[in-house]
């Protein structure tokens, strides 16, 4: 396969870094540099993940925590709606790779989502789909399944996300399963908004 040319790059330690650019696949190329922004997800303290947004906020690190409204009662009888986050103790940052000691730093941050110290980078897709559905479609928790009928959404902010199809009630659910943190979100759709995944 044809190459059209090189780039060199530092590393974090100042080690210079080579890649080939040209006709050949982001696959045949290997993972892009670590200079360019992803979606990480972060594990943290139980019930610190909203107080952990508002410190990546203002330190200018995009991030992203999904919530849902719960009813809940409190002891003199009133009846609230609270913001409640969709993944408990998980909330999710696009950074480079280099900028994760800014995020580990945070007070409540436990780690990355990864293996002997690296973070996996999330599909762009799942995020960037997830952060729009949620303004359009009702979400709540779902527990994480591996097993069920697998169905595509096919209209909507969620086109092409696939899950498992549920039953609540008289309505249809979609369950969204983020792999990377065993973790799972049912979403409502109606019948004419899903098909068969393949």
């Amino acid at each position: 396969m044809a190459l059209s040319g090189t780039c060199t790059h530092l590393s974090e330690n100042g080690e210079a870094l080579c890649y080939h650019h040209g006709a050949e696949s982001q696959a045949a190329r290997g993972p892009r540099l670590a200079s360019e922004l992803y979606w990480y997800a972060v594990k943290t303290f139980p019930r610190h993940e909203k107080q952990i947004r508002e410190h990546l906020e203002y330190r200018d690190i995009e991030c992203f925590l999904p919530t849902y409204q719960i009813a809940r009662r409190w002891k003199n009888g009133c009846k609230v709606q609270v913001e409640t986050p969709l993944f408990p103790t998980y909330l999710f940052v696009e950074i480079e790779f280099q900028e994760r000691f800014r995020v580990l730093d945070v007070p409540g941050v436990l780690s990355f989502v990864g293996s002997r110290g690296k973070p996996w980078p999330l599909p762009n897709l799942e995020i960037q789909s997830l952060r729009s559905g949620s303004q359009l479609h009702k979400f709540e928790p779902h527990a994480y399944l591996t097993i069920g009928q697998r169905v595509r959404i096919k209209a909507g902010a969620l086109t092409n996300l696939t899950g498992i199809l549920v039953r609540k009630g008289n309505g249809l659910r979609v369950v969204l399963s983020l792999d990377l943190i065993q973790q799972g979100a049912a979403v409502e759709v109606d019948a004419d908004e899903i098909e068969p995944a393949d």
